[in-house]
C-alpha cells in the first residue's frame, strides 16, 4: 500500500516514450558507456529512494504558477558547481543562510512570497564549450564537474568515472537533509534572519541600505508586538534545482508517480535545460518534456522569438501554470536589445512562463591577472536592464537566477564593500565559474528590493 505523494520504486521502468532521447542528438556527455563500473553505478542509483517526491514537485509548480501570475517572487541561488569537499554544514548552512536574508529583503521589496530555491543538492555537472584542455603540451579531457571528473589536470582524474554518479547522489542527500533540518527548524526564523541582515548593516559600506533595513526591523517589531504567531514564521519551504544536464542520471534517477502513474526526475524539485543544449530535435529537450517536474530554459542573446515558442509547444503544449521558467542570460550589453523580442512573443501568444534573469552568466571576464571573474555592476545593470524591459512590455519579472555563495571570497569585482583582483590569489574558490559572495548577494537583494518596490 501506498501513501499519497509515494513515488513508487520501480528505478528505470518503462514509460511510453521516455527513452526516445537515446536516438536523439546528445550533447555534453561524457563517454563512460563502456566504463566498467557503468551499469553497476546506473543499477545502483535506479534503485534507490528518491531524493525528491512527487508532493513537493507539484508543490512547487503551484508556487511557481503564482510567480506567473505575479503574486510571488521566484529566488534562485548557489554554486556554479558544488564540490564534493563543500558538503559540510559550515558550507551548506552559509548558503541556505544567505539566501534566506536575501528572501526576507526581496519579500519586503515585493510585498510578495518569495520562492527559495536552492542550486544546490544536484549541481554537480557543468557543460564546456570544448571537450578537451590543453596546458602547454599536454591535452586532457575537460573537467566537466565532480559528478563526472576530476579537477587536478591529470591524466587519471580526467578520466569519466560512473561511480562519481553514486557519490553525488549521497552527496545531494545528505545536503537536502541538512537543508530540511535547517528551514523546519528555528534556523529559518524571521527573527533570527533579520538579526543577520542587521549585522550586514554595521558595516558603513552599506549604509545607502539602512532606511529599507529599518523598515523591515520595524516591520518585523510590529508583527511581535501584535503577537503574530512566530511558530508558523520559524520555518520555510526551501526547494532543489539543478542543471538536467547529465541525462544517464536523470533518467536514472526517475520513478513513476504512485497517485498518477507520470514519470517525476526525483534527482531534484526543479530542474532547467541549458544554453546549449536546448536544441529542439536534441535529447535534453525530449527527455525533460516526458517529466512532470517544473522545468527551466536558458536562453541566451542568440535566441529568436519563434525558438522561444516552439520551446513552449514542446515542454508546456498544455499551458500548465508553474510548468515552464524561461531564465534569460543575455548579458548586460544585451539585455535591453535582445530580451523585448522574447517577451514580446511569449506574451503575445498567451503563454504564461515564469520570466527570471540569470545576470551572471552573460558577464563574465577575464581579469588582467588571469581569473575568470563579473564584475558587480555589470550583474547589476542586466538585472535593472531585464526589469525596464519587462515594465515596457506589461509583463512581470518574476525571478533572479543567481551563483552565489555565502563565504567570504572574492571572485566577483565591485561591491560596495569593494573586492579587487588582489583579492584572488587569496580568496577565489570556485572550480568553474565566478560566484558573488554572502555580501555581494545580500547588497544584490537590497538593490532588487528597491525596483521591486516600484514594480508592485
Amino acid at each position: 500500500m501506498t501513501a499519497p505523494g509515494e513515488i513508487i520504486h520501480t528505478g528505470a521502468a518503462e514509460y511510453p516514450g521516455l527513452d526516445r532521447w537515446r536516438e536523439l542528438p546528445l550533447k555534453q556527455q561524457p563517454d563512460w558507456r563502456g566504463h566498467p563500473d557503468f551499469q553497476s553505478a546506473y543499477g545502483e542509483l535506479s534503485t534507490n529512494p528518491p531524493l525528491v517526491f512527487a508532493g513537493e514537485v507539484d508543490k512547487l509548480k503551484n508556487r511557481l504558477a503564482q510567480v506567473a501570475e505575479g503574486k510571488a517572487f521566484l529566488l534562485q541561488g548557489g554554486d556554479c558547481a558544488e564540490t564534493f569537499d563543500d558538503v559540510t554544514a559550515d558550507k551548506i548552512s552559509a548558503k541556505v543562510k544567505t539566501i534566506l536574508q536575501m528572501a526576507v529583503v526581496l519579500t519586503y521589496g515585493a510585498a510578495l512570497p518569495v520562492v527559495k530555491m536552492g542550486r544546490m543538492a544536484g549541481q554537480y555537472a557543468k557543460p564546456r564549450s570544448s571537450d578537451m584542455e590543453t596546458r602547454g603540451d599536454i591535452t586532457l579531457p575537460s573537467f566537466r564537474g565532480e559528478i563526472v571528473n576530476g579537477f587536478d589536470f591529470t591524466e587519471e582524474a580526467r578520466i569519466p568515472d560512473p561511480k562519481r554518479m553514486v557519490r553525488a547522489y549521497h552527496n545531494s542527500a545528505a545536503t537536502l537533509n541538512l537543508i530540511r533540518a535547517f528551514t523546519e527548524g528555528g534556523f529559518a526564523d524571521l527573527r533570527a534572519v533579520q538579526q543577520w541582515n542587521k549585522g550586514f548593516m554595521e558595516n558603513p559600506a552599506h549604509a545607502k541600505y539602512e532606511q529599507i533595513a529599518g523598515e523591515i526591523d520595524r516591520a518585523v517589531q510590529f508583527m511581535q508586538a501584535c503577537g503574530a504567531d512566530f511558530e508558523s514564521l520559524k520555518r520555510t519551504e526551501f526547494y532543489a534545482a539543478h542543471e538536467a544536464l547529465l541525462l544517464d542520471y536523470e533518467r536514472a534517477l526517475t520513478r513513476i508517480d504512485s497517485r498518477t502513474g507520470q514519470p517525476y526526475v526525483t534527482s531534484g524539485h526543479f530542474v532547467w535545460i541549458g544554453e546549449r543544449t536546448r536544441d529542439l530535435d536534441g535529447a535534453h529537450v525530449d527527455y525533460l518534456s516526458r517529466v512532470r517536474n517544473p522545468l527551466g530554459v536558458k536562453l541566451g542573446p542568440t535566441t529568436k522569438p519563434e525558438t522561444a515558442l516552439e520551446l513552449i509547444e514542446k515542454l508546456d503544449p498544455e499551458r500548465e501554470p508553474g510548468r515552464l521558467t524561461f531564465i534569460s542570460r543575455m548579458g548586460a550589453a544585451n539585455i535591453r536589445e535582445k530580451l523585448p523580442p522574447l517577451v514580446e512573443a511569449v506574451r503575445d501568444s498567451g503563454a504564461k512562463v515564469v520570466w527570471v534573469t540569470d545576470p551572471m552568466h552573460g558577464n563574465t571576464i577575464t581579469a588582467k591577472n588571469g581569473y575568470k571573474t563579473r564584475r558587480f555592476d555589470d550583474v547589476m545593470d542586466e538585472v535593472r536592464g531585464f526589469f525596464e524591459v519587462h515594465q515596457a512590455a506589461g509583463t512581470y519579472p518574476g525571478g533572479l537566477h543567481v551563483e552565489m555563495t555565502g563565504d567570504d571570497v572574492a571572485e566577483c569585482l565591485g561591491g560596495s564593500d569593494v573586492i579587487d583582483e588582489s583579492a584572488f590569489d587569496g580568496r577565489y574558490e570556485s572550480l568553474v565559474d565566478p560566484r558573488l559572495n554572502h555580501k555581494q548577494s545580500l547588497e544584490m537583494a537590497f538593490l532588487v528590493a528597491e525596483s521591486l518596490t516600484k514594480v508592485s
